[in-house]
C-alpha cells in the first residue's frame, strides 16, 4: 500500500509542475504578444530586407533623320519618412507649415493647411512612408529638394522617391502600330515589343526594408546595382514621308467612305520601310490606327498579282508579251463559272502586252489554264520559286503565312488555276505583294522589307542591319525587262493613265478584286481596290503600296481609289529627293525656294544647312536661332532665352521645345505634329513653376 500511494504522490508532483510550466509559457506568449509585441515587431521588420529588381531607362525610337518617335520621361513617387534621423520635434514642429506651403504653392491640388494637417497626422502615427505625391517630373523634384525640412540632406531629410518611366510618342499619330507598345499583361506590339529585350535594358537591385504595416521602403537613395540602361533603335521611317503617307491614306478614305486602308513606301534598294500607315473607320469621317494591316491582314490581292502570273508564263515560255488571245466577247466559262473583264464585250483579239495594261481577266485566265492545265504544280512551283509563299524575316511580329492551294490536296479543282492567275483562290499580305513588285524595280534581287537601320547607346553603334536578300534573282533578266515594260505601259496608256505625269515615269499594276463574305461568298459586291508600283520607272528609287478595303462612295476600281494616294506620296517623294532629278529639274525645283526646317539649336541648324551647301550666316553668339527664308537664301537671328521668362518656341522642332519649356519648371500639353506653331502662354511672361503650357504643332 504505501509503494502504491508513494507512485499516486509522485504523478500528483509531476503533473504539478508541469501545469506550472505550461501556466509560464502560456504568460510569456501572453507578454510577448501583447506587452513587448509592438517591440519585437518593429525589431522583425528592422531585420526583413529584399532585394527588388529597380527597371533601366528604356532605349529611345528615332526616324531615319533623328526625329524621336517614343521615348521613356522620368515621373517620381514622393514619399516621406517622418521618422528620419534629423526629423526631430523641434525642426518638424517648426518647419512643417513652410513646408506644407511649398509644397501647396508648386503642385496647386490642395491648399497648405490641408498638406500641413495630414503631414501632423501622419507624424503622430509614426509612418516612415507617407505618400505625398504621384506622378513628380524630374524639375519639380529638383526643387523639391530644396524645401524646409527635404534640404537637410540624403535619406536625414527624409525625402524617399522612387523613380518610375512613363513611356511617350511625342509625335503621337505617327505611325503608332509600328512603333508599338510594351504593356504588362498585354500582347506587345511592333517595335516596342520586337525589340523589348534591348530596349528595356538589363534592371538593377535596391535593397527594401519592411517597416510596420507591411510596407517595403528603400534603405538608400541609390540603388545597390545600378541599372543598365535600353539602347537606341534608329528606325528606318522617315517622318515627313510618312506623315505626307497618312494624311493622304485619310483623306481618300474619307472621300470613299471605306472601312480601312493601309500604305506602305520602300526604298528599292535597301528594303527599308520610309513610311507605313494603317487606318480603320472609328465612326463617319474618322479614322485611326488600329491595326498594321499592311502586315497582319492576308486578302487575296486581285490584279496586281497578275504580275506573278506574267512572270511565271514569261519564265517557262507559256506565253509571250507578243502572243495574241482572244477575249470571247469579254467572258470565258472554266465549268459553270464565268470569268468576266470589266469593260463589256471585252477587247477582241489583243497581244498579251495590251491585255496586262488593260487588266484583262478572260485573256490571262485562259492562258494560265491552257498552259499550265496538265502541268499546274508547275505554275505553284515557279510562283514559289519568286519566293512567294515563305515568311518574311521580318523585325515585327504577326505576319500571317501566304495561303497557296496545293495542287495534290481535295481543295483545288478545275476553277483554282484560272482564278489563281487572276490574284485569287491565294490569300497573301500587302507587303508581301510590294516584296515582289519591288524585286521586279530592283532587276531581280528581292530583299526584305526591314524597319530598323541600327542598334546604338550612348550615340555609339551596337549593331547594324544590312539588308537581307531572300533571293539572288528571281527571274531572267529578259522577264524583268518585259515586265517592266508592260507595268510601265500600265500607267502610259492602261488602266493608270490617270496617273501618268511629264516630269518622271511611273510604273506600276492596278487590282480590282471582289472580297469574300463568309457563307455569302462573292455575292455582297465588297470590293479591295490597290495599286502597286514604283518610281522613278526608268531608275526605280521607291517602291509603294496603297490597298483600300470596301470603298463605299464614287467608285471602287483601283486607278480610282488607290491610284491618287500613290500619285499623291509619289509626287511629293519626288519633289524633294534631289536624288532622284537630273541637273535641269533640279535647277527649276530649287532655284526659287530652300529646304524648309525649324528654328532651334544655333550648332544643329548651321550643319544641317552646310549639308546641303546652303549658307546660313550666323555670325552671333546664341544657343538658339529663328530662321528667315527668302529668294537670296537662308538667314539666321539669335533666338533669346531669358531664365524666368516663357521662352518663344514656335517655329520649333518638339524636342527642343520641350527641353526649353521644361528646364524653367513648366508643364507641356503638345497637339499635333510637325513644327510648332503656337503656344498658350505668351512669349516673355513671368515663369510660374508648375504651370501648363499648350503646344499647337502643324
Amino acid at each position: 500500500m504505501n509503494i502504491r500511494k508513494n507512485i499516486i504522490l509522485r504523478v500528483y508532483l509531476a503533473f504539478f509542475l508541469l501545469a506550472i510550466v505550461a501556466i509560464g509559457i502560456i504568460g510569456r506568449v501572453f507578454q510577448l504578444q501583447n506587452i513587448q509585441g509592438e517591440k519585437w515587431r518593429k525589431l522583425s521588420d528592422s531585420l526583413s530586407t529584399k532585394l527588388v529588381n529597380v527597371a533601366a531607362i528604356r532605349g529611345n525610337i528615332y526616324s531615319s533623320d533623328g526625329s524621336l518617335l517614343a521615348t521613356s520621361l522620368p515621373e517620381y513617387e514622393l514619399r516621406f519618412d517622418l521618422m528620419a534621423e534629423k526629423v526631430t520635434d523641434e525642426i518638424f514642429n517648426s518647419k512643417v507649415d513652410s513646408l506644407a506651403y511649398c509644397l501647396s504653392a508648386l503642385f496647386k491640388d490642395k491648399s497648405a493647411a490641408d498638406y500641413e494637417r495630414k503631414m501632423i497626422a501622419a507624424r503622430n502615427h509614426k509612418e516612415r512612408y507617407y505618400l505625398l505625391k504621384r506622378n513628380v517630373t524630374y524639375l519639380e523634384l529638383k526643387e523639391i529638394r530644396t524645401f524646409p525640412i527635404f534640404r537637410l540632406g540624403k535619406n536625414k531629410g527624409g525625402l524617399l522617391f522612387i523613380q518610375k518611366n512613363k513611356r511617350i510618342q511625342p509625335f503621337k499619330s505617327l505611325a503608332p502600330r509600328l512603333i508599338g507598345y510594351k504593356i504588362d499583361g498585354v500582347q506587345p506590339v511592333g517595335l516596342e515589343g520586337a525589340f523589348d529585350k534591348e530596349l528595356g535594358g538589363e534592371p538593377g537591385k535596391r535593397l527594401m526594408q519592411r517597416i510596420s504595416g507591411g510596407v517595403w521602403m528603400p534603405l538608400n537613395e541609390e540603388d545597390e546595382i545600378a541599372a543598365k540602361n535600353g539602347v537606341d533603335i534608329i528606325s528606318t521611317l522617315d517622318v515627313n514621308y510618312q506623315d505626307v503617307a497618312q494624311k493622304a491614306l485619310n483623306q481618300q478614305l474619307i472621300k470613299h467612305d471605306a472601312h480601312h486602308g493601309c500604305v506602305v513606301l520602300m526604298e528599292v534598294a535597301t528594303g527599308e520601310i520610309k513610311a507605313i500607315a494603317n487606318l480603320t473607320r472609328i465612326e463617319k469621317g474618322i479614322y485611326k490606327e488600329t491595326y498594321n494591316y499592311a502586315v497582319g491582314e492576308a486578302t487575296e490581292p486581285g490584279s496586281t498579282f497578275k504580275l506573278a502570273s506574267y512572270l511565271a508564263a514569261l519564265e517557262d515560255g507559256v506565253f509571250d508579251t507578243s502572243t495574241v488571245e482572244n477575249t470571247t466577247g469579254g467572258v470565258v466559262v472554266f465549268g459553270t463559272h464565268k470569268i468576266k473583264d470589266s469593260h463589256e464585250g471585252g477587247y477582241g483579239m489583243i497581244p498579251m502586252r495590251k491585255a496586262f495594261e488593260l487588266s484583262s481577266n478572260v485573256a490571262i485566265s485562259k492562258q494560265i489554264n491552257n498552259g499550265y492545265i496538265n502541268s499546274p504544280s508547275k505554275f505553284i512551283n515557279r510562283l514559289k520559286a519568286f519566293g512567294i509563299g515563305e515568311d518574311l524575316p521580318i523585325e515585327i511580329a504577326g505576319s500571317p503565312k501566304t495561303r497557296i492551294i496545293d495542287p495534290n490536296t481535295d481543295a483545288w479543282n478545275n476553277l483554282t488555276l484560272p482564278t489563281l492567275s487572276m490574284g485569287y483562290a491565294i490569300l497573301m499580305t500587302p507587303l508581301k505583294t510590294l516584296t515582289l513588285y519591288n524585286a521586279v524595280a530592283n532587276n531581280g534581287i528581292m530583299v526584305s522589307p526591314k524597319f530598323v537601320r541600327e542598334l546604338r547607346s550612348g550615340g555609339q553603334l551596337v549593331k547594324a542591319y544590312e539588308p537581307i536578300i531572300i533571293r539572288k534573282k528571281i527571274a531572267s533578266d529578259a522577264s524583268i525587262g518585259k515586265m517592266r515594260k508592260l507595268m510601265e505601259g500600265v500607267v502610259k496608256q492602261g488602266t493608270a493613265k490617270n496617273l501618268s505625269t511629264t516630269i518622271y515615269s511611273i510604273a506600276g499594276k492596278t487590282g480590282t478584286a471582289v472580297i469574300a463574305g463568309g457563307a455569302g461568298g462573292y455575292a455582297n459586291k465588297r470590293y479591295l481596290a490597290s495599286f502597286c508600283g514604283y518610281f522613278p520607272a526608268d531608275f526605280p528609287k521607291y517602291s509603294m503600296i496603297v490597298v483600300i478595303t470596301d470603298p463605299s462612295m464614287s467608285g471602287y476600281y483601283g486607278n480610282v481609289v488607290a491610284g491618287p494616294i500613290f500619285k499623291e506620296i509619289a509626287d511629293k517623294v519626288y519633289a524633294t529627293s534631289l536624288t532622284m532629278h537630273n541637273d535641269n529639274a533640279v535647277a527649276v525645283a530649287i532655284a526659287p525656294t530652300y529646304p524648309d526646317a525649324k528654328s532651334g539649336d544655333k550648332t544643329k541648324t548651321v550643319l544641317a544647312y552646310q549639308k546641303m551647301g546652303i549658307k546660313a550666316p550666323a555670325n552671333f553668339e546664341a544657343a538658339y536661332v529663328s530662321i528667315d527664308k527668302n529668294e537670296n537664301g537662308v538667314s539666321l537671328s539669335p533666338k533669346a532665352m531669358i531664365a524666368g521668362l516663357v521662352p518663344n518656341v514656335v517655329g520649333m522642332g518638339l524636342q527642343d521645345a520641350l527641353y526649353l519649356i521644361e528646364n524653367e519648371g513648366m508643364i507641356a500639353i503638345v497637339n499635333g505634329n510637325g513644327k510648332i506653331t503656337n503656344q498658350s502662354i505668351t512669349a516673355g511672361a513671368k515663369v510660374n513653376k508648375g504651370s501648363r503650357i499648350v503646344l499647337d504643332l502643324r
